[in-house]
């Protein structure tokens, strides 16, 4: 089977990005050649700027919070593994902590480094990064792949607890997930939402099939279509098969 997912606020939409960042930055640390931490610096300068915004340090705050509370309020139920519960809780009181020690703007010590400020404007520069254009770039890229893989750590250490939000986060909310099976006819299929909201939407169908799955939704409808892919056409068209899919729906 193939997923997507579909994110329906922008919340949601945030942490997706975020969790894609850091996934690529833990990638490209661990491997060996200059080429590939380079690509882990370009990763930390896209967090830089994804997670940047004022608000997102006080979002995950306040989600972490009121996830807690639902947590908690679980304690009374039989069903649940107390042992289990109490770890989560944990943990997100340990991420929270962590959050709250960020007193300065996100990324800040990285703005402050003029060495790497100065890679990151010279990087929007198609091959602005040749060792005659930064020299003593090049001569950081000469040391060994431990030294460089160090540097990069420790300059991304203090980023972070926002990557371990946005973990519990979507690991919450993807285990809220409650999934159907339907069938697109003709390639399209709709749904009236009945004023429900979700924050995310996955759509998972059979492989080989060469189409895309495409979806809006609102507090009134779930609009998907399926599109063909591979034709080398300008316009993508729909469909014109029956397509059975399942949708999950993901909602604190």
């Amino acid at each position: 089977m193939i997923s997507f997912e579909f994110p329906v606020t922008e919340r949601t939409r945030a942490l997706l990005r975020l969790e894609q960042l850091y996934l690529r930055l833990n990638f490209f640390i661990a491997r060996e050649h200059p080429f590939e931490h380079h690509s882990a610096l370009l990763v930390l300068f896209e967090i830089l700027e994804v997670a940047s915004r004022a608000e997102l340090k006080s979002d995950l705050l306040q989600e972490l919070e009121r996830q807690r509370q639902v947590l908690e309020g679980l304690h009374s139920n039989p069903a649940i593994d107390a042992a289990a519960l109490d770890a989560e809780l944990d943990k997100i009181d340990h991420v929270a902590g962590r959050l709250l020690q960020l007193t300065s703007k996100f990324g800040q010590h990285l703005r402050e480094n003029e060495w790497l400020m100065s890679i990151k404007q010279r990087a929007v520069i198609p091959g602005g990064t040749c060792s005659f254009d930064l020299p003593s770039y090049a001569l950081w890229q000469s040391k060994s792949a431990d030294e460089r893989r160090a540097d990069i750590q420790r300059w991304a250490e203090p980023m972070m607890p926002t990557s371990e939000a946005a973990d519990i986060l979507l690991r919450l909310l993807r285990d809220s997930g409650k999934t159907h099976a339907y069938q697109a006819r003709r390639g399209a299929f709709q749904q009236m939402s009945g004023g429900r909201v979700v924050q995310l939407i996955r759509v998972d169908y059979p492989e080989g099939l060469d189409v895309l799955p495409e979806l809006s939704a609102n507090k009134y409808a779930i609009n998907l279509r399926f599109v063909q892919t591979g034709t080398g056409e300008a316009r993508a068209r729909q469909s014109e098969q029956d397509i059975d899919f399942s949708m999950t729906y993901c909602k604190f």
